[in-house]
């Protein structure tokens, strides 16, 4: 190799590692602003909607903004709240999880099985997974204190909609400011067609599994129905962990394994037919995003951020996938971002 290409390694290198550090800093601040970056499409359409019906924008953003808060001040008191009764009714549960593993211990001796090799499980203490539970939700005044961040960024946003496409068409030259301008609506218009379908498809998932769960009479049905909702922008590993704890829990409540297997069951069909059936219908033409990309975006958002991370990092790399498949320039990264 030539000194060029060697020294071209090592700066994109250290560009990564810059940009990983520096993200990984501001998280406090950055974390908030993707998220009112994603509200900001959400509600994209709604302010369009006041602007053709001659709505002031003022009204539009306040109730905007309301409806945001509402949701998001609603939902974070659900999984508080909920969350933290999980962690105070954990270690009742004790009783059933011993129960639950000599019902395994039998099963596999008559089988042939070794239990020996499983018995770790044994050692699992609740008290300490319940303060582990408690310690992932953090203070309720950390959540306002992002919650009003979250918002204070959103107002600006939506208030600055539409401006960048008036700066656009006045200050560049007529031809190629009309492209642009047509680029900008384009791109803007995809980003918020997947973000609002992959959302509405992501509320049903979550619906149908607290349904589910509350079909079979199992606790906190509503706060796994929320997890499901959040855990659906990870692809299938979000969607195996919506599935798999609701189960384990079961086991826990009920000290049944029958019982379990049939809500596993039911939640596995109901994502499958939501997966394979529903998603691609609604969703039509696939962004086509290459697996190995996704999994490397997963794992350094859950590196920066942790869980987080993980929830933005698939509707970020859609993003920028959706942006730079309407520039020629940037085929060679679409290409790289693709299947």
């Amino acid at each position: 190799m030539t000194e060029k290409p060697i020294r071209l390694i090592i700066e994109v290198l250290l560009l990564i590692f810059i940009c990983g550090l520096i993200l990984r800093l501001a998280k406090p601040v950055l974390f908030p602003f993707f998220i009112a970056l994603f509200l900001y499409f959400l509600f994209s359409p709604l302010i369009d909607l006041s602007a053709r019906l001659k709505i002031p924008r003022s009204i539009a953003l306040i109730f905007s903004v309301a409806i945001a808060f509402t949701v998001l001040y609603f939902l974070g008191i659900l999984i508080y709240a909920s969350g933290k009764a999980l962690a105070d009714k954990l270690p009742t549960y004790s009783h059933q999880f011993n129960f639950f593993l000599e019902w395994v211990k039998k099963k596999m001796i008559e089988i042939g099985i070794n239990y020996s090799r499983y018995a770790l499980l044994e050692n699992l203490d609740f008290n300490r997974l319940a303060n582990f539970i408690l310690a992932s939700l953090g203070t309720f005044f950390s959540f306002l204190t992002k919650l009003l961040l979250i918002l204070v960024f959103l107002f600006f946003m939506l208030a600055g909609r539409g401006k960048l496409k008036l700066k656009v068409l006045k200050y560049l030259e007529s031809e190629r400011s009309q492209f642009i301008a047509n680029l900008i609506d384009q791109i803007d218009k995809e980003i918020q067609k997947y973000l609002l379908i992959k959302t509405l498809i992501s509320f049903f998932s979550g619906s149908m599994l607290a349904f589910i769960l509350a079909l079979f009479g199992v606790d906190f049905a509503l706060l796994f129905g929320v997890l499901a909702f959040i855990l659906n922008y990870i692809p299938s590993l979000g969607t195996i962990i919506s599935i798999i704890l609701p189960s384990l829990y079961a086991i826990l409540q009920f000290g049944s394994f029958w019982r379990a297997l049939w809500i596993f069951l039911l939640l596995v069909a109901t994502d499958f037919v939501v997966a394979n059936i529903l998603e691609p219908k609604i969703m039509g033409q696939s962004l086509g995003l290459s697996p190995l990309v996704v999994l490397f975006f997963l794992f350094f958002w859950g590196w920066l951020w942790g869980i987080p991370g993980m929830i933005l990092a698939v509707p970020i790399l859609a993003t920028i996938k959706i942006v730079v498949d309407h520039f020629p320039s940037l085929r060679v990264l679409s290409s790289l971002l693709g299947k």
